[in-house]
């Protein structure tokens, strides 16, 4: 019985699932997936990162993501290139994205920029229906896997592309306070979702994020922020900000640590810890939504790793010739 009523909560969430994108908590170190003017945003010559997020251990089968990107400069334009791989349930339903984004960087006066991108790329998804346990299994007295489910899948997986746009905005208000916003369109494809005949199309997401990164003093800089994501009827707004304090100057020290709330959902404790040109990143989530009887409260677990590379340019020595008298 406790299947079947696992079966029935994977019924009501799946179209749900299906019609929403992944989010993450540590959004500020996933940049090019926040948003693809992120592309190019920084001031090394190429930026890696990698997330990972693993969530309702304690309610079924965790759901985990796994996303990776690099990005670049080149001619005055900022490449990206991101993937990410999600996988839900006992049905091990998968979706696989890569995406490609171009980005633009504008000057519309000493203090403000503005940069304008473009990201393509396509979503792959895949279901394996015979990891499902149906009604028509149960005899009556047991469920006996070996009876027919009586169940017909069109697909069992599925191809689409997808387009996004990105703008961010940059002010640097003075020399110790700098504000950065920025909204992003997803999905404008509108890609089918649906295993069967219907069409039940992915709804467009749009995303707005803030930061304000305000330098307290040389050694102590305080970034609050904030993220809305609006999809059809889904919404997510999260609230919170870091604190970063360098302990060394010439090693580049930095020790993180922060608070986050995502409204209605959770509360996230998130530190990190930087080293030169490598940081990591953990943060916990404690669900208090109306799942917390299945959850017991607990929710996501998420690690970020990011390292950048610098072009090594040696100095340009000049030398004087000599005239060789004779």
């Amino acid at each position: 019985m406790l299947r079947l009523l696992f079966l029935s909560l994977s019924l009501v969430l799946l179209p749900q699932l299906w019609a929403q994108d992944i989010h993450w908590t540590q959004f500020n170190q996933n940049p090019i997936y926040l948003n693809p003017a992120h592309a190019g945003n920084f001031n090394e010559d190429l930026r890696l990162t990698a997330n990972y997020r693993t969530q309702w251990r304690s309610v079924s089968i965790p759901f985990q993501t796994t996303a990776l990107a690099a990005d670049t400069k080149w001619k005055g334009f900022g490449l990206g290139l991101n993937l990410f791989h999600d996988q839900v349930g006992d049905g091990k339903f998968q979706t696989f994205e890569l995406q490609t984004s171009l980005a633009k960087s504008l000057q519309l006066n000493p203090q403000q920029h503005l940069r304008l991108a473009l990201q393509i790329g396509f979503n792959y998804r895949q279901l394996n229906s015979a990891a499902f346990y149906f009604d028509s299994q149960f005899n009556g007295y047991i469920f006996d896997p070996t009876t027919p489910t009586n169940e017909n899948f069109q697909t069992a997986s599925m191809l689409k592309p997808m387009l996004g746009l990105g703008a961010i905005h940059q002010y640097q208000i003075n020399h110790s306070l700098r504000l950065e916003q920025g909204l992003g369109l997803f999905n404008l494809t509108r890609p089918n979702q649906s295993f069967f005949l219907d069409n039940t199309k992915r709804d467009l997401r749009l995303n707005y994020f803030g930061s304000l990164y305000y330098d307290y003093y040389p050694k102590l800089s305080l970034q609050p922020s904030i993220q809305l994501n609006f999809q059809g009827p889904y919404r997510s707004v999260v609230l919170g900000g870091m604190a970063h304090y360098k302990f060394a100057e010439t090693n580049a020290i930095l020790l993180s640590g922060g608070l986050w709330w995502r409204i209605k959902d959770a509360f996230c404790l998130n530190f990190g810890f930087q080293r030169g040109p490598l940081y990591t990143g953990i943060s916990y989530d404690f669900n208090y939504s109306s799942l917390v009887p299945a959850s017991r409260g607990r929710g996501a677990f998420e690690l970020s790793f990011r390292y950048v590379f610098l072009r090594f340019n040696p100095p340009q020595k000049q030398y004087r010739i000599c005239p060789d008298f004779i």
